[in-house]
């Protein structure tokens, strides 16, 4: 266990970098400039070059990213010239509704997934099991921002059920939460789908048959729990993707939270908090695969996650 989590977390700083390069590397490459755009277009060209060398966007690339890294190391992520605050606490401010909307969808994609995959794993190749394979394309091949703006038509401008944006009451989550679930609901349930089919075919199965156990007991004691270790898998991988899927979901409902922050910040080159942000949301990624795969041996003990046998 302790060689696993080491591992993991080599491999997680190594993924933190490159997500900070990454960035980096993108936002330099991008055109405009942030001390044109603080100033305005009426700054003299001697104010544009002051307030460059005060950001220090005078020196070269290499020297910025060098001082980034320094940055990064001392927990220090610089200021955002929008907000005239450190950028990690503009960050932390807006995570909290992004974490708000992304563990309401993942629980909706959780339930709703593995309770299709089980009824269509239960009796494969039948018409329930067609049924639901049909509608997981379909929700998979839908776009994300298409399914917010019709459920923002029928339910706002049409029936005035629920609100259109902002946030402030459980109304408010409904629409964002249900539009960023749909996808990953048809993820889960692809994969719960094919679990159950494969544990149904196990041995233990027909054992627990024989002990006079009703169809219900089996499907929910025996192959439901065996069947969780790819969903757990998935729904880990899936929820770091979340956050960074989010950004489009924000910004058709208005949501205040980390994906509208994100866009905000590059239109405006506010270099700092996109940084921030990113790193914050590729180490919550790496958090939640790591809980990932320390959960396979509490839900499979054939599982040795530490490699001894």
């Amino acid at each position: 266990m302790t060689g696993l989590v080491i591992r993991r977390l080599a491999v997680g700083m190594f993924v933190l970098w490159g997500a900070v390069t990454l960035m980096f590397a993108l936002l330099r490459m991008a055109p405009g400039d942030p001390a044109t755009l603080m100033l305005g277009p009426d700054a003299t060209s001697a104010e544009v070059d002051a307030l460059r060398t005060e950001l220090g966007l005078d020196r070269g690339v290499f020297a910025q990213y060098l001082t980034y890294l320094g940055q990064i190391a001392r927990l220090d992520f610089g200021d955002s010239y929008r907000f005239n605050l450190p950028a990690m606490d503009v960050v932390l401010d807006r995570l909290q509704a992004t974490v708000e909307l992304t563990v309401t969808a993942t629980v909706i994609a959780a339930v709703a997934g593995l309770t299709l995959g089980m009824l269509a794993g239960y009796r494969p190749n039948g018409r329930l099991d067609r049924t639901v394979s049909g509608l997981t394309i379909l929700l998979q091949g839908m776009p994300t921002f298409w399914v917010g703006i019709m459920l923002v038509l029928l339910f706002s401008a049409t029936l005035h059920l629920l609100p259109s944006s902002s946030v402030g009451t459980p109304q408010h989550m409904i629409m964002p939460a249900v539009t960023l679930s749909l996808p990953f609901t048809a993820i889960v349930a692809r994969i719960a789908r094919t679990s159950v089919v494969d544990s149904m075919q196990e041995p233990y199965v027909q054992t627990a048959y024989s002990k006079g156990l009703s169809r219900f007991q089996v499907l929910t004691g025996h192959v439901l729990r065996n069947s969780l270790t790819p969903v757990v898998t998935i729904i880990g991988l899936q929820m770091g993707a979340l956050l960074g899927g989010a950004v489009i979901v924000e910004n058709v409902f208005a949501w205040p939270g980390l994906g509208s922050l994100i866009v905000e910040s590059v239109a405006n080159r506010d270099y700092s908090v996109v940084q921030a942000a990113v790193l914050l949301i590729a180490a919550v990624v790496v958090v939640l695969n790591l809980l990932a795969d320390l959960s396979y041996s509490l839900l499979d003990p054939r599982i040795r996650t530490g490699g001894n046998r």
